[in-house]
């Protein structure tokens, strides 16, 4: 007698709106729609391309054939480069580097090491919606708090208190953030430090997008304004390097040493137990950190366009207002239609064929009411993908 697999119920907390918005876009291409893809925040899929001298680093050690097992945390060049490159920002007191299968997997270890069932991670809304999935995966909750869209989606710190309990083990912060595109300065870094280090809380810095900030030195490592606080600084190839296909990302812990020994053991364990990351991609990490960064100026270049054109447009339309974002590439524009967030991306996608994610995918605290697009495409694909949201717009108005 046959029965049917009853799957594990933690997997039924378990969504990624960015992807799950995929099941609309193909309904709207089988009706004959032109898909315009507004939803991944995958460079390579527009007009970026991964630096040569990356791409050559790569091949160079896979020609050496360097495709065997690397060291589970990672090449030794590649973690040393890693730590170089934290120095410069400021950041010194290093306990534990290790390189990971995107920075995903950075964010897998660094939680499997930390919590247990029942404990809670606050994380923030908006967010990165890998957060609350992982934590779903270990049977532990991501406690949301607000991001401020008045103050540019700034941390409410006020929201982050009233979260904490006697199971609270880590704050999380994202700066640049995704989705927002804000970028959090010095004071509230500061700020959050602070309540880290009252509460004995690991704070999680996730700065994927560090160098891709549209004011000149506005971002500033976290772990770079504190010696005591526990801090794991986040980061990968994958967005500054544009090679998210490489799947390689790390993680650095830094702290009082001590203090942090009992943690970066267990982290090891895990790493020793999955193996190891991507090997000949390790090579690219030193190039990419230490080689040259003149790309940079043309991405940015066409991001602030881009973004310029996003902002433009949408502060324009009716029930639509958008916070100018400050890095990264995403916006995260506010509706006020009468329908909900949910209700009007699926519109958007059926109706246009352009697929944007709803903004409670990515918080319900304060992401409702909200979608979230990325501005990659060219100039010419992006404006006309906007008139059509606008025009779904001015339909429901």
């Amino acid at each position: 007698m046959s029965r049917n697999i009853e799957p594990a119920r933690r997997t039924e907390k378990m969504t990624y709106a960015v992807r799950d918005v995929i099941a609309w876009a193909k309904e709207a291409a089988a009706a004959g729609k032109e898909i315009l893809y507004l939803n991944i925040g995958d460079p390579n899929l527009f007009d970026f391309v991964t630096p040569a001298h990356i791409v050559e680093a790569t091949v160079e050690a896979m020609r050496a054939n360097k495709n065997g097992y690397a060291p589970s945390s990672g090449v030794q060049a590649a973690r040393d480069a890693i730590e170089r490159d934290n120095a410069r920002k400021g950041i010194t007191n290093i306990v534990h580097t290790f390189v990971t299968t995107g920075s995903s997997e950075a964010i897998d270890l660094a939680v499997a090491a930390l919590v247990n069932p029942g404990d809670n991670i606050l994380v923030p809304s908006p967010g990165y919606p890998l957060y609350p999935a992982v934590l779903a995966r270990f049977d532990a909750e991501a406690r949301p708090y607000a991001l401020d869209e008045g103050s540019g989606w700034q941390p409410d710190l006020g929201s982050i208190r009233s979260g904490i309990d006697e199971r609270t083990k880590a704050l999380v912060v994202i700066n640049p953030n995704n989705p927002t595109g804000s970028v959090t300065g010095p004071k509230v870094l500061r700020q959050l430090i602070e309540v880290a280090l009252e509460h004995n809380l690991v704070l999680f810095s996730d700065e994927i997008y560090d160098r891709l900030v549209f004011e000149p030195d506005s971002f500033t490592a976290t772990a770079s304004l504190s010696e005591e606080a526990k801090i794991i600084t986040l980061h990968g190839l994958s967005k500054v390097f544009i090679a998210p296909g490489f799947r390689l990302g790390w993680a650095s812990i830094s702290g009082p040493a001590g203090e942090l020994d009992d943690y970066c053991e267990a982290i090891q364990k895990l790493e020793r137990a999955r193996l190891s990351a991507n090997h000949p991609e390790q090579y690219a990490v030193a190039p990419a950190l230490e080689g040259p960064m003149d790309y940079l100026d043309g991405v940015l270049a066409k991001l602030r366009r881009r973004r310029d054109l996003v902002v433009e447009k949408l502060n324009a339309a009716p029930g639509i207002s958008c916070v100018e974002p400050q890095g990264a590439f995403y916006a995260f524009p506010r509706i006020d239609l009468g329908v909900s967030d949910a209700e009007f991306c699926e519109k958007v996608v059926r109706e246009t064929g352009v697929v944007i994610v709803p903004g409670s995918g990515f918080g319900k605290l304060a992401g409702e009411g909200h979608f979230r697009l990325v501005f990659l495409p060219p100039e010419d694909v992006l404006a006309r993908a906007l008139d059509r949201i606008v025009d779904v717009a001015r339909k429901i108005v």
